[in-house]
């Protein structure tokens, strides 16, 4: 029988007039994964830090079992300024001390991509006090890890760590003995590592079974069945079930439900996007060319990013861009965002950026730009304009695309000034769609941001006629959002990426044991030039398969023009099956290529 080590008894937590927690039990026992969901602001953090007793509740009581070895990663650390990454992490041990352990450098390795810290100026020996907070998180978080707690408690564990690290950190945790209450926006990571789900909602913590696919199927099976939920929240859980269900089904290895239910539940729900319908639209609205870059290079200062890249953005191209951090992914969006500003002006780094002339961009940066604290929230949404129209005839004034970004009408009359840092994140994007883009560069749109506002956010994305470009480390928003990926690995150029998200950590993984001293007798390396000939014929492929994708949107777009003429939809329809065949062929091709390099 698991033992157990936390208690959490009738507890209470009120702040002003608002009860945060009401009368709320809960245990946690010897080898529990919990993951804390719920939206901004409902008592997800206060509730971790009750638990482990950093925070007093108003009534009821915490109770840890005896000796119990509790490790902590808050929202702010704790680690000595004046202190050195070194005398932090590893005690100061010297370099064979540590290095000679598989564990400490397995740590340092997963969260910091290398054993010589990369990124850090001085390495081990960087001082703390000037870092960022970023930095500074994932130094605690490494100082954590290499502990040996009975319970680990985790508020937002994967910001400021990219796909990579938060794949390395979900592998990690898996494999430790110590229980887990995590609170974290990332649904992949809380598939990954939770066996169980705690939603904070209005006041009450219900519990459900299975990673974050089984509670999405909970939540919406309750709904169903009590009716007590709004129909848009209803339909929500349910369209997200539905690209669950339909998605990869590794998604759920270990499904806790039964999978007929599912189907049931989700039998007359439409896929998320009619890729067809939007096609038509992005083409209508856009034309044939969006952003056409020939032979560009980027650099950011004297640093050389990306070199003589030729690459195309068309109409209606949902792109995923993956990268690890210092690649050039941001530096491409503003070189690109720069070129529309100046009407596709020459870069200064060299190569041309072309422009389409009804190109309408929308740039969401990862800085929050300040607005005047005193006006109001939908003062600061209809600045930019009273209704918006969101393509396929549907149209919304500024006061219901703020209800649907979480901002009731009581909320809409509260100064910005007053607003949290997600909730001025949320702004950000409101603002940026009222405006009728129909280009979207996203930079890390999810930081901040609530499970709750990112479904209504992907939803609101499945309906927009456009082309978008992602950059996330959100691999469930990636995912949910985008229809192609491509990498920036760090070598000056661009790949596009059939294989998604696992390729790109596939890639990176090959990359680190390239780099990684040799411990075993070296075996004959492939000669050059035979590298540089499958190198060749991969860029050669990769060409192919994207004149094949065009040719893919454009099918896409006669089929839905000619609906009414069936002989005509039948030989287009042919025409699209033999277009992705040969797509599927030239992509197991281009893969085993990449296996040889």
């Amino acid at each position: 029988m698991a033992v157990n080590l936390a208690t959490i008894e009738s507890v209470t937590k009120v702040y002003g007039t608002r009860a945060l927690l009401d009368g709320v039990s809960l245990g946690v026992s010897e080898g529990d994964r919990i993951g804390v969901v719920g939206r901004n602001g409902d008592g997800k953090t206060t509730l971790i830090r009750m638990l482990a007793k950093l925070e007093e509740p108003d009534t009821g009581r915490i109770t840890h079992s005896g000796g119990l070895n509790l490790a902590v990663l808050t929202q702010h650390d704790s680690l000595d300024p004046k202190a050195t990454i070194r005398h932090e992490v590893i005690a100061d041990r010297a370099d064979h001390e540590w290095l000679g352990d598989s564990r400490i450098r397995d740590i340092v390795q997963g969260l910091f991509g290398g054993l010589d810290l990369p990124g850090f100026k001085d390495g081990l020996d960087t001082v703390i006090g000037p870092l960022s907070g970023g930095e500074r998180r994932r130094i605690a978080l490494a100082k954590l890890l290499l502990g040996e707690p009975d319970l680990i408690v985790l508020d937002e564990p994967t910001n400021h760590l990219d796909v990579e690290g938060i794949a390395w950190l979900a592998q990690h945790l898996q494999k430790r003995r110590s229980a887990l209450v995590c609170v974290t926006h990332d649904r992949w990571f809380l598939d990954q590592v939770c066996t169980r789900m705690w939603d904070v909602q209005r006041g009450e913590v219900r519990e459900y079974e299975g990673g974050y696919s089984d509670y999405v199927f909970a939540r919406a099976e309750r709904s169903r069945i009590e009716a007590t939920e709004e129909q848009k929240r209803q339909n929500l859980a349910r369209k997200e079930l539905a690209w669950l269900r339909r998605g990869a089904p590794a998604r759920t290895s270990k499904p806790r439900y039964r999978i007929e239910a599912a189907n049931a539940l989700i039998a007359d729900v439409p896929e998320p996007r009619d890729k067809s319908e939007l096609m038509k639209f992005a083409n209508a609205r856009l034309g044939r060319t969006v952003f056409d870059l020939e032979d560009v290079t980027v650099k950011a200062g004297e640093k050389l990013l990306l070199e003589r890249l030729t690459w195309q953005l068309g109409p209606g191209d949902r792109i995923g861009l993956l990268g690890v951090n210092g690649a050039g992914k941001t530096s491409l969006l503003r070189a690109m965002q720069v070129a529309f500003a100046t009407e596709g002006d020459v870069q200064p780094s060299g190569g041309v950026i072309k422009v389409g002339k009804t190109v309408r961009l929308a740039y969401l940066s990862q800085e929050v730009h300040e607005l005047d604290p005193e006006i109001r929230v939908l003062q600061a949404v209809e600045q930019v304009r009273g209704r918006v129209d969101l393509g396929k005839g549907r149209e919304m004034s500024a006061g219901q695309l703020c209800e649907q970004f979480g901002f009731t009408k009581d909320k809409q009359w509260t100064p910005v000034g007053d607003l949290s840092g997600g909730e001025r994140r949320r702004l950000q994007l409101l603002r940026l769609l009222m405006d009728e883009p129909n280009v979207l560069f996203l930079d890390e749109p999810t930081n901040d941001l609530d499970i709750e506002t990112l479904n209504q956010l992907e939803d609101l994305l499945d309906g927009w006629p456009g082309s978008m470009v992602v950059i996330s480390h959100d691999r469930f928003f990636i995912e949910r959002t985008t229809d192609t990926a491509y990498a920036l690995l760090g070598d000056r150029r661009m790949r596009m990426l059939p294989g998604g998200v696992d390729e790109y950590l596939q890639r990176r993984a090959q990359l680190a044991e390239a780099a990684a001293p040799a411990v075993a007798a070296p075996v004959a390396a492939k000669p050059a030039a035979d590298q540089r000939v499958a190198k060749k014929e991969m860029q050669k492929l990769e060409r192919q398969i994207a004149k094949l994708d065009q040719q893919e949107s454009k099918l896409h777009t006669q089929l839905a023009d000619h609906a009414a003429d069936f002989s005509k939809v039948a030989e287009l329809d042919a025409q699209l099956r033999k277009v992705r065949e040969e797509k599927e062929e030239l992509e197991l091709a281009w893969l085993e290529l990449a296996e040889q390099v």
